[in-house]
């Protein structure tokens, strides 16, 4: 198009040398035009070969992951909208670069936490079976092994159940029903299982729900959330303030509602978490300073991540030697 444009001009020039009726004009004329012509086209290509070369030059810096491409210094026309969209693919690429990468740094810090959590009880199952292969040992001694093999491997399968719980929360792949549950059901399923531990451990478990005051008389308080893995979170949180209570100490559980939100606050009295250790017990595999040595350090992670999945909120305050409080906060319209 450009060539068409230029050939044009040397044609209308000749026409307007030739009308001027002086040859030797005429022809300084079209001469000086045709320079003028081939200026303009030299610096044009110049210009054109200065961008190729930055084109390029950005290129080879992206590949060699030193920048990104300047979208402040992008040229316009046609070679502005190449820069543009490289810029975008650069981003998009180093996008799904880092987050291949952080998979990657999870998969491995998850093989490493089963493949340490799991060691201990393989080797004392492997430790059991030497001894039972003893033709001279006791019957007693004999079933003893086997009470502690049966022991080691209950403990193996809660621990892989639970490590796939938590990673299919934390990868957003498990999915939570939506149900009415009345709470005060949901909190005795929960206190299910730990009613004979606090009993053997001399501490008093109790529960007490506070209604609003436009409750009619017998009314329930509701609230929506998966039941099961709502009353196991729960259950997980419980446990633990039991476990860190000494006998004769207590643990509370108080539920109050309002239109927004059903509140669950969880007390005890008990040894409390020291400063140290308060930022991180909500981590996976963390292990506080005074955790128990058969914990494995999911069981709070667990159930932040079932809290949080149904548009939850869980905080925590303690004081070492005095006690810790589980604050739990279920909105009424859970978005999942």
């Amino acid at each position: 198009m450009e060539s068409i444009i230029q050939l044009m001009i040397i044609f209308v020039t000749m026409i307007v040398c030739l009308l001027a009726g002086d040859y030797r004009i005429s022809c300084f004329f079209l001469c000086g035009c045709i320079a003028a012509l081939f200026i303009v086209n030299r610096l044009y290509y110049r210009k054109k070969e200065k961008q190729t070369e930055e084109m390029i030059n950005y290129l080879m810096k992206v590949q060699d992951g030193l920048q990104l491409p300047d979208m402040t210094k992008c040229n316009e026309g046609q070679l502005g909208i190449l820069q543009s969209e490289i810029y975008k693919l650069v981003v998009l690429l180093k996008e799904q670069a880092g987050i291949a990468k952080r998979e990657k740094s999870y998969l491995a810090g998850m093989l490493s936490d089963i493949s340490h959590q799991i060691k201990t009880p393989i080797t004392a199952i492997t430790l059991m079976t030497d001894l039972l292969k003893e033709p001279g040992l006791p019957e007693e001694k004999r079933l003893e092994c086997i009470t502690r093999i049966d022991k080691q491997v209950s403990k193996i399968t809660w621990l892989i159940r639970n490590l796939l719980t938590l990673s299919q929360l934390e990868a957003d792949m498990l999915e939570l029903k939506k149900e009415q549950v009345e709470v005060r059901q949901l909190l005795e399923k929960a206190c299910q299982s730990l009613t004979l531990l606090a009993e053997v451990k001399g501490v008093d478990l109790s529960l007490e729900t506070h209604k609003p005051e436009n409750y009619k008389s017998g009314e329930r308080m509701y609230v929506v959330c998966d039941e099961g893995w709502t009353a196991e979170a729960l259950s997980n949180i419980i446990k633990n303030c039991v476990e860190h209570t000494p006998e004769g100490g207590e643990v509370r559980i108080t539920v109050s509602q309002h239109n927004f939100a059903t509140n669950i606050v969880i007390r005890d009295n008990g040894q409390g978490i020291s400063k140290e250790d308060l930022p991180h017990i909500f981590e996976r595999f963390y292990k506080g300073r005074h955790g128990s040595k058969d914990s494995v350090g999911i069981g709070l992670a667990m159930a932040k991540q079932v809290i949080l999945r149904q548009n939850g909120v869980i905080t925590v305050e303690s004081e070492e030697g005095k006690g810790s409080t589980f604050y739990v906060k279920l909105y009424s319209e859970v978005r999942m």
